[in-house]
């Protein structure tokens, strides 16, 4: 398993937790971002935070210090 800031552009990734209690976690979730989602770096903003993903057929931005506590895993 990988944390999900770990993943480089192009990579794919399955969510296997999110690390965070409270509101935070819920928001994520209300986003999709739930066990066994495909997520997919796209790119990382030139000084390397946020980072560009795509998710359920959209896109989003997360920071890096918000994607160092999703695990995802490259094999589903």
């Amino acid at each position: 398993m990988k944390r999900l800031s770990e993943l480089k552009p192009g990579e794919i990734g399955f969510i296997e937790s999110i690390g965070e209690k409270g509101t935070f976690r819920q928001h994520l979730i209300d986003m999709g971002m739930i066990p066994g989602t495909q997520v997919n770096v796209i790119r990382f903003a030139p000084l390397g935070d946020p980072i560009q993903i795509s998710i359920r057929g959209y896109e989003l931005g997360i920071r890096k210090s918000e994607a160092k506590k999703i695990l995802v895993s490259t094999k589903l």
